[in-house]
């Protein structure tokens, strides 16, 4: 997480809404373990990384949608059985949750 702090700064110093992306659970071989983060601006500026590469972009799609809902945020997972996850690349064979939700300070 301490990687993407300066960016978060920067975003938040500028007035911009933030979400942060935490894996919090793998099940089998994921590409990255509990606690990677990755960031998200409103504008869809990314910081980090919680897949390497495999998901970021649904993860993106998904923190916009929280972003734009005002949702308090949501779990999410993304497996090899996932038709969608499969389809952004996920195919490690594991299964990782996410918990999305956007800063507020």
């Amino acid at each position: 997480m301490r990687e993407i702090l300066d960016d978060i700064d920067r975003w938040r110093a500028n007035g911009k809404k933030v979400a942060v992306a935490r894996v919090v659970k793998i099940e089998g071989s994921g590409p990255r373990d509990p606690g990677a983060a990755m960031a998200v601006n409103e504008d869809g500026e990314v910081a980090g990384s919680v897949s390497g590469g495999c998901v970021e972009g649904a993860v993106v799609s998904e923190a916009l949608a929280i972003l734009a809902e005002s949702s308090p945020g949501r779990m999410v997972s993304f497996g090899y059985s996932d038709d969608e996850a499969f389809a952004v690349g996920l195919t490690c064979g594991g299964t990782i949750r996410l918990f999305i939700e956007p800063l507020a300070w």
